[in-house]
């Protein structure tokens, strides 16, 4: 009778033990999916951020060319953000750029995308460069959601730097007149202006 009890229970147990097994592995291959559907995601959201950087980017250039940058600034006023919704439409995703320090309200940061900025901020601080810094990507509720770090350069100067000296008082006085509540100076070459937000729907 022991005999039979024993012999029942090591077939029970080899079933078992390979099931668990079975289940380590299937978690560590969605596991693995997920890793890589993420990347995917964050080579397109890229993609995304570089293709509508380089839109406002060419617009702006040829209205500093065109007419200096008080004319730039009354253009970055009436259509930076209806460009940005156009490449969102081109793209079929939620693109925005958004700061903790916004000259329009629209593109202020909300509590997830300030921590965002934190975080790039802290790493410029500790002497990362643009190549070396990579995009944050999550995924929750059905959603994914990309962030990367909006820089800024000389050219963002001219209307985000320092008043009466990167700025100069014409720009000033149209600043005060376009963006009363504006927040979005002080800032010198190479700092985290805010960050590129991105929400693609699953």
């Amino acid at each position: 009778m022991k005999k039979s009890v024993l012999l029942l229970l090591i077939p029970l147990s080899f079933v078992a033990c390979t099931s668990v097994e079975e289940k380590q592995t299937t978690e560590v291959v969605q596991q693995d999916l997920k890793d890589e559907n993420l990347q995917k995601y964050s080579e397109i959201g890229f993609h995304y951020a570089v293709t509508t950087k380089q839109a406002l980017g060419k617009h702006l250039t040829e209205a500093i060319m065109e007419g200096g940058t008080e004319y730039a600034l009354s253009f970055c006023h009436l259509q930076a953000i209806a460009l940005t919704d156009s490449m969102s439409q081109l793209h079929n995703a939620s693109i925005t750029r958004v700061s903790d320090q916004p000259r329009n309200a629209n593109n202020a940061a909300n509590n997830k995308e300030l921590e965002q900025i934190q975080y790039y901020k802290d790493l410029v601080a500790e002497g990362e460069t643009g190549k070396e810094i990579q995009p944050n990507v999550e995924r929750e509720g059905g959603k994914v959601y990309f962030y990367y770090p909006i820089l800024t350069n000389e050219m963002c100067l001219q209307c985000h730097g320092t008043k009466n000296e990167t700025i100069n008082p014409e720009v000033l006085a149209l600043l005060s007149e376009l963006y009363p509540d504006d927040k979005a100076t002080g800032y010198k070459s190479n700092e985290v202006r805010g960050i590129w937000s991105i929400i693609f729907n699953q």
